[in-house]
C-alpha cells in the first residue's frame, strides 16, 4: 500500500531551497556590483616611492591592472564554475551531500569575511588584484559545487521544488541591482558601500547555513530522502545473501544504472536547451545591453539611472518573475516541441539589442532609437530567460528513474554552467559586431 507524501508545512522546504538558491548566486552578483570599488582600489597610490621612475612604472602597472580587471574577473569566474560543475557531476556519488553543501557554504562565507576585512586594509595594487582574483576563483568553484548539489537534491523532490532554487537565484540579481541603485542615490563612498555589500552577503550565507541544518529535520524532506533510498535497486536488500561473484555483478549493475551517459541520453534535449538559453542570454546581457544609452538628451538624472534601472534592475525583476511563474504554471510540457522552439526563437534578441542605441558602435546602424523599444525587448528577453530555463531545470530530473534524479540534476547544472561560459565567450564577438 502506497504511503501518501506529507505536506510541506508552512512551505518550510520550499523557503529553505529558495534561500539556498539565493546563496548560490548572491556572492557573484555582489562581486559584479562592486566592480567600481575593485577598480578604484587599483588606482589608489598605496606605495610611496622616492624614485620617480619606479613611481611612474608602478602607475602604469596600476593602469594595466585596472583596464584588464573586468576581463580577468570574467575568466576567473566562468572557468572554475564550468570545471567544478563538471567535476561535481562525476564526483557527487563519492562525496556526501552534506559535506558538499555545508562545506561550500562555509568556505564562501569565510572568503566573504576576508574580503570585507580587506576593504579596511590598505594594500598595493598587485597584491590586491591577485587576492581578489583568487577569491573570485574560490567563490565560483564552491558556488558551482553548491549549485550542482542543490539541483541534485531538488531532483529527489516534486518537480516544482526546482523553482525555488531558480527563483532564489533570480532574487540574487535583483538584490544586487537594488544595491547598485541605492549606492548611486546615496552618494556614499565606494569603500563603505562595498563593506556593506560583503557583510550583507555574509549574513545571507549564514542564514543559508542555518536553513540547511534545519532541512533534514523537516518531515516533508525526510519522506523523499527515505523514498529515494528505498527505490534504489533491490540488490541493497539482498546483497548479504549473495555470493562474492553475485555481489560484484550487483555492484556493476548499480554503476550501470546510474551511468552518466545513460542518464544524459534521457535528458540531452533539456540539457542542451538550458545551455542554449543561457548562451543567448549571457552573450547579450550585459555585454551589449549595459552599453545602451538613453535617447533622451535632457541631461537629467535619467541618464545616470538608465542602465541600472532599465538594464540591470528590469532584467533581474523579469527574470525572477519568469523563474517564479513555474511554481504555478508549467507549460509547455517536457515532451512538447514548443519548448525547444521557444528557446531557439530567443536568438532574435541578439540583433534586436544590437540595433538599439548601443554606444560606441562601428558597424551597424541604430534602428530602435527610443528607450521604449529597449525596455520592451528587455522585459520579454528577461522573462523568457527565467521561465524557459526554470522549466528545463524542473523537467530534467523527472525524465529519469527516481534513483537517477540526483545525477540528472547535476548534469543539468553542468549544462547551465556551460551555457554561461559559452555566452561569456561569444559576448566579445557579439559586441564587436555592433
Amino acid at each position: 500500500m502506497a504511503i501518501s507524501a506529507p505536506k510541506d508545512k508552512f512551505f518550510g522546504v520550499w523557503l529553505i531551497f529558495f534561500l539556498l538558491g539565493l546563496g548560490t548566486l548572491l556572492p557573484w552578483n555582489f562581486f559584479m556590483t562592486a566592480t567600481m570599488y575593485f577598480t578604484s582600489r587599483l588606482k589608489d597610490p598605496s606605495l610611496v616611492d622616492s624614485s620617480a621612475n619606479q613611481t611612474e612604472a608602478a602607475g602604469e602597472y596600476r593602469g594595466v591592472l585596472e583596464a584588464k580587471f573586468n576581463n580577468v574577473m570574467t575568466l576567473c569566474a566562468m572557468l572554475p564554475l564550468l570545471l567544478c560543475t563538471c567535476l561535481n557531476s562525476f564526483l557527487h556519488t563519492l562525496i556526501s551531500q552534506r559535506l558538499r553543501v555545508m562545506g561550500s557554504l562555509l568556505i564562501i562565507m569565510l572568503v566573504f569575511l576576508v574580503t570585507a576585512v580587506l576593504v579596511k586594509v590598505p594594500m598595493e595594487p598587485l597584491p590586491f588584484f591577485s587576492i581578489t582574483m583568487v577569491t573570485i576563483v574560490i567563490i565560483n568553484s564552491f558556488g558551482a559545487v553548491l549549485q550542482g548539489s542543490l539541483f541534485g537534491m531538488a531532483g529527489l523532490l516534486p518537480a516544482s521544488y526546482t523553482t525555488p532554487i531558480m527563483s532564489g537565484q533570480g532574487l540574487a540579481g535583483t538584490f544586487a541591482a537594488f544595491a547598485m541603485i541605492c549606492a548611486i542615490a546615496s552618494g556614499s563612498e565606494l569603500n563603505n558601500a562595498a563593506f556593506g555589500y560583503f557583510i550583507t552577503a555574509c549574513v545571507v550565507i549564514l542564514l543559508s547555513v542555518l536553513s540547511y541544518v534545519l532541512l533534514p529535520k523537516l518531515e516533508f524532506f525526510q519522506f523523499y530522502q527515505d523514498r529515494h533510498k528505498k527505490q534504489r535497486p533491490d540488490e541493497d536488500n539482498s546483497i548479504n545473501l549473495m555470493s562474492s561473484e553475485s555481489q560484484a555483478e550487483a555492484a556493476q549493475t548499480r554503476r550501470q544504472n546510474v551511468s552518466m551517459m545513460k542518464i544524459f541520453k534521457k535528458i540531452w534535449l533539456l540539457a542542451l536547451s538550458v545551455c542554449f538559453t543561457f548562451t543567448v542570454t549571457i552573450g547579450t546581457f550585459p555585454a551589449i545591453t549595459a552599453d545602451t544609452k538613453s535617447s533622451l538628451r535632457d541631461g537629467g538624472s535619467w541618464d545616470l539611472y538608465f542602465v541600472p534601472v532599465s538594464c540591470f534592475l528590469l532584467f533581474n525583476l523579469c527574470d525572477w518573475g519568469g523563474r517564479s511563474l513555474t511554481a504555478i504554471c508549467m507549460w509547455p510540457n517536457k515532451d512538447s516541441v514548443l519548448l525547444p522552439m521557444s528557446i531557439v526563437s530567443r536568438l532574435v534578441f541578439i540583433p534586436l539589442f544590437m540595433l538599439c542605441n548601443v554606444q560606441p558602435r562601428l558597424h551597424l546602424p541604430v534602428f530602435f532609437h527610443h528607450d521604449g523599444f529597449f525596455i520592451i525587448f528587455m522585459i520579454i528577453f528577461a522573462f523568457s530567460n527565467g521561465y524557459l530555463a526554470s522549466l528545463c531545470m524542473c523537467y530534467g530530473p523527472k525524465n529519469v528513474l527516481p534513483h537517477e534524479a540526483e545525477t540528472a540534476g547535476a548534469i543539468m547544472a553542468f549544462f547551465l554552467s556551460l551555457g554561461l561560459a559559452l555566452g561569456a565567450a561569444l559576448s566579445f564577438l557579439f559586441r564587436a559586431l555592433v
